[in-house]
């Protein structure tokens, strides 16, 4: 009989140290999982510890004829020795991967894993916006299974795969196996039981269900259960779900062969505090955040999750974009790195029906260009998921600096942009023309929006809010439009807010945080649900809530305030004081605007659902809500005069990069705002598109985006310096 037990308590760890050949007694204890960057991977300056960490274990040989030794994930690159034989070697932090330990057991043992996060040329990823942890960061398991077993080595495989048919109200199933012997394999499903030949230590068998009980998204996630035996007892069970899956260029998704627009979130695997080493129940309680919310989709950036992640999403119903970590920058030395993860994610997950399209890349074009090194590697991977899994779509996110013309689009069967005009650059209308204008000219293609958001740090409180002010209130507004936008075109296949949750980027140092993207509309601890959490909840859930906007905006120096409400329901009233101030009927979002004297306790209410916060006057603006940096040194220049016969901050870029002498000021001080964002903005500084982009835009609009990132004193500096070359000819 097959067990597994669990190894991931008593290990010793020490960073940098040589492989022991006896346990030492004089390393820390650690339980599984574990990161040795929980803290430094999350305080900004991009300085979190890149390098070999060393685990070691004793434990007693355990009563088997074979033992396996399984890694959920040792991040990035891993070497697994016992008693001083080297058992095996991992390229890729996020997959599944064992080693069979059973030649070189002893009575007493001695594991030892080298597990390496330091920067190299052809394990995936090197370069993005999210910190790459280091660590044995998921469970380890031994499985003790008998001498005829079933496959546990190649490509982490579960050693079964299942895929079905819908034909008419039944489904056709097939299932498929791997063994180290020829023996008949014995299959259970749906109350049938079967027996399925092996040959070459592969058997395959059918099995038809009638009047097949659909897997049906969040409506009814219907799974069944597929069990396997051997003749010696070993026996697997994986469960699957029959569904059909297709994508309309003109009208979406469609689940079951009814429209079913994918709406959703990406997920990042970590926390504060705690890294990328989380539990099964972190697990579920993040899943848990995300139905709260409403969302039927998910996308698993930007690698393969723990199976355990997979697993939920089948029960919630989740449909799920998978993807390896295949970002940024593309290296030329890389391919079979990402050959070999694409593998190892198809088979270790081919069963989970919540899964819709395997994801090739993610923004590969930002910091690389699009040499035809980097489309073959495409073209392979998506030929390599084809042949592996001929039922799912291949997808890709594209950087949105990436030309709608490029060949790389073209490659995978549908595709989706990564969008952030209103944020990054430009302004929120034109997410609206770049779709318009690329159903209009690429009908035939799928599309979808793949990201998109702004950075909120919920301390930041605005009664008129700017793109760049990292405000909770911007965030708001930001994804207002965004949810109309995208409510106006059903055709968009999938969309998928960036973010869920805060995550950690070492790199980034802005908005008042260090090492924090801020795009999550739940806090990195998951301890604040951002306002913006509460507008999409009132667009995709339908369990009833009325949503009180602006609780943490509790000082303000207006005699009129906005009164922002969220909610589900048609209709909602307003109560300040106590007394009645009015009732709307509409959708998802109710406005009101208020006389502000004093304190004022103001309260929603709709049927049995309301919320009540209080809110007072104070005079002047209260300095703890906003940046007092470059943001609001750019309003200043408002009340300045200007010689607009020299340049300034007012002047676009494209023409202060043609002067040189305006050309060398702005670029160290461009050069100093990337430094704040990380590796990736420093990578994609120097793409064409991007480039043309910026030229368009006044120096002043990409001052007030940039927040902190830009000290007050260097934008006066700035300006000053503008303003005494002359628009002359040198």
């Amino acid at each position: 009989m097959r067990q597994i037990l669990d190894f991931n308590a008593q290990w010793r760890f020490a960073k940098g140290a040589a492989i022991p050949s006896t346990l030492p007694e004089n390393w820390e204890t650690v339980t599984l999982p574990h990161t040795w960057n929980a803290e430094d991977g999350q305080d900004g300056g991009n300085d979190y510890w890149r390098g070999t960490g060393i685990y070691a274990k004793a434990f007693p040989r355990p009563e088997a004829d074979c033992v396996y030794i399984e890694f959920q994930g040792a991040a990035m690159t891993a070497d697994v020795w016992l008693n001083g034989v080297k058992l095996c070697r991992h390229e890729g932090g996020y997959s599944t991967f064992r080693a069979d330990m059973t030649p070189f057991l002893q009575e007493d043992n001695l594991l030892c894993v080298a597990v390496d996060n330091s920067a190299n040329d052809r394990v995936y990823p090197q370069k993005a916006d999210f910190t790459f942890y280091g660590g044995l960061y998921r469970d380890v398991s031994l499985i003790c299974v008998p001498a005829q077993h079933f496959e546990l080595l190649k490509d982490g495989t579960p050693g079964i795969r299942t895929s079905s048919r819908i034909e008419g109200k039944d489904a056709l199933v097939t299932i498929e196996t791997w063994q180290n012997e020829d023996v008949p394999v014995t299959i259970t499903l749906d109350g049938q039981t079967v027996q399925a030949n092996s040959q070459n230590g592969h058997a395959r068998a059918e099995v038809r269900i009638p009047q097949v009980h659909l897997w049906d998204g969040i409506n009814d996630p219907w799974l069944y259960t597929v069990i396997a035996s051997l003749p010696s007892g070993d026996q697997i069970s994986t469960r699957m779900g029959c569904r059909s899956i297709r994508v309309d260029p003109d009208a979406g998704f469609f689940l079951n062969g009814r429209p079913y627009p994918l709406r959703g979130v990406s997920r990042h695997q970590d926390r504060a505090g705690i890294g990328n080493a989380l539990t099964c129940q972190h697990h579920r309680e993040d899943l848990s955040i995300i139905r709260e919310m409403g969302a039927n989709t998910v996308r698993l950036a930007h690698y393969q999750q723990a199976q355990a992640v997979y697993d939920l999403c089948d029960e919630l119903g989740l449909i799920v974009w998978a993807e390896i970590p295949y970002i940024s920058q593309h290296m030329p030395g890389g391919r079979e790195n990402t050959l070999q993860q694409m593998r190892e994610m198809i088979t270790q997950c081919h069963h989970h029906p919540s899964i819709v399209c395997w994801g090739l890349s993610n923004e590969i074009s930002a910091g690389s260009p699009v040499t035809e090194d980097l489309l073959e590697n495409h073209r392979q991977l998506n030929e390599l998921c084809h042949r592996m899994d001929p039922d799912r779509l291949t997808t890709m996110a594209h950087v949105f600096m990436l030309e709608t013309d490029s060949p790389l689009t073209q490659i995978s069967d549908i595709g989706s942009y990564n969008l952030y005009f209103g944020w990054y650059l430009g302004e929120l209308t034109q997410n609206d023309d770049f779709f318009d204008k690329y159903h209009r000219e690429y009908p035939h293609r799928a599309i979808g929006l793949a990201e998109y958001g702004a950075d909120a740090n919920p301390a930041y409180q605005s009664a008129s809010p700017e793109r760049g002010d990292y405000s909770e209130t911007y965030q708001c507004v930001y994804h207002e439009h965004l949810l109309k936008m995208i409510e106006d075109r059903p055709w968009l296949w999938a969309t998928h807010v960036w973010n869920m949750f805060d995550f950690a980027a070492d790199g980034r140092d802005e908005g008042g945080k260090h090492g924090v993207n801020q795009k999550g509309l739940v806090t990195m601890d998951r301890k604040i649900r951002k306002d913006a959490f509460y507008l999409y909840k009132a667009a995709w859930s339908t369990d009833p809530f009325v949503h009180l906007c602006g609780k943490r905006y509790e000082k303000r120096s207006e005699t009129e305030t906005d009164i922002i409400v969220y909610s589900n329901q048609s209709e909602v009233t307003l109560y300040v004081d106590g007394r009645l101030h009015g009732t709307q009927q509409g959708k998802t979002r109710f406005a009101w605007r208020i006389p502000l004297s004093a304190s004022h306790t103001v309260e929603a209410v709709s049927g049995g659902s309301r919320d009540r916060m209080t809110i007072c006057r104070v005079e002047g603006p209260v300095a703890a809500y906003r940046m007092q940096v470059a943001q609001t040194v750019v309003n200043w220049f408002d009340q300045d005069t200007f010689d607009p016969n020299c340049y300034s901050i007012r002047d676009k870029m494209g023409v202060l990069l043609q002067d040189p002498r305006t050309s060398a000021i702005v670029g160290r001080l461009m050069q100093q705002a990337r430094k704040r964002r990380g590796d990736v903005a420093e990578a994609t500084s120097g793409n064409a598109m991007l480039q043309r982009m910026m030229a368009e835009m006044t120096l002043e609009s990409l001052l007030k985006q940039a927040g902190d990132s830009i000290s007050a004193e260097a934008v006066l500096e700035l300006n000053a310096a503008l303003q005494k070359i002359p628009k002359t000819a040198m």
